[in-house]
């Protein structure tokens, strides 16, 4: 099971193995705060995407298409968090204010409906 989380919000127990998916650590938060298993910066969107995305909500649709694309070529990255799904609950960490349309959001959209 994948799921999604702020990683300012509390650790739990059932958030199982704890991916931060950003390629910047979030501000604010120590690591041992953030009781991060893996910081896999390698599976976050491209600086550039990143940048042109800017967590603009009319981009969504265009930021998730271009997202997928990336993600299509980031087969290493895809592997490892879908081999840690398979064992066991795995949490997305990311640092977003936007709950609705970021990284996270997608790259789950995109492991469910790759993972299989």
């Amino acid at each position: 099971m994948i799921k999604i989380k702020r990683v300012y919000e509390t650790p739990a127990k059932d958030d199982g193995f704890r991916v931060l998916v950003d390629r910047l650590w979030p501000r604010g938060i120590s690591k041992e705060k953030a009781k991060i298993d893996l910081w896999l910066k390698e599976i976050a969107p491209s600086e550039e995407l990143r940048k042109w995305f800017s967590h603009d909500l009319k981009k969504c649709a265009a930021f998730k298409k271009k997202y997928f694309t990336e993600l299509k070529s980031n087969e290493t990255a895809v592997l490892k968090i879908l081999a840690q799904a398979k064992s066991k609950t795995t949490t997305l960490l990311y640092a977003a204010k936007e709950e609705g349309c970021n990284n996270a959001t997608v790259l789950k959209e995109f492991l469910e409906k790759n993972g299989k």
